[in-house]
């Protein structure tokens, strides 16, 4: 999971519960590893979490998937979120043909990346983010999440855990993953 100063704890806290379910309660495959730009990266609404990872430290050729959970502007979320050092990780998941998972403006240092130009995306349901992620050559399309070959992009927390759920499907069975959205009391089927 790769986080930017300002990120937003709910959408990352997604990932981090459905992968440690998982790790408890379902196939026992998923272990979430955190990376940043630097060890201690601050969350919006002035919360600080110690990372695994940084992010020179990653070999993108361990891990299955990449997870971004998007944060706030007010935070210096797209400060990091828009260093080349983190767009070039995303660029390195993808040349792998890793999957990639976002939620909310998350979506946006895909988008800046490259690696959604000329595919469908969504991201959070204001003019100015979705006008953001269209200069980056995505067709935004207005619906929650939007899978497009192996990204998954979203427009807000609320999507959180079908993101996560629909990552677990694809990094495990779409039962397995249906079984932890059961177990954690969610009733929505993760995506195909």
């Amino acid at each position: 999971m790769l986080l930017a100063e300002g990120f937003e704890v709910l959408e990352a806290a997604a990932f981090v519960d459905v992968m440690g379910w998982n790790l408890v309660e379902g196939d026992r495959s998923t272990t979430l590893v955190s990376c940043g730009l630097k060890r201690e990266v601050g969350s919006s609404f002035h919360q600080r979490w110690v990372v695994d990872l940084l992010t020179e430290e990653v070999d993108v050729g361990s891990f299955d998937a990449l997870a971004i959970p998007g944060g706030f502007a007010e935070y210096g979320f797209y400060r990091e979120a828009y260093d080349e050092r983190f767009l070039e990780l995303i660029r390195e998941f993808s040349r792998q043909d890793k999957c990639i998972a976002s939620i909310c403006v998350g979506a946006l240092p895909l988008g800046k990346s490259g690696i959604l130009n000329h595919r469908k995306g969504t991201t959070y349901a204001s003019d100015l983010r979705r006008q953001s992620l269209a200069a980056c050559g995505v067709e935004v399309v207005h619906q929650p999440v939007v899978v497009d070959g192996k990204v998954i992009t979203s427009w807000n927390p609320s999507t959180a855990i079908e993101v996560a759920l629909t990552l677990l499907s694809w990094l495990t069975t779409k039962e397995n993953a249906g079984k932890i959205g059961q177990l954690m009391g969610f009733t929505g089927t993760p995506m195909a």
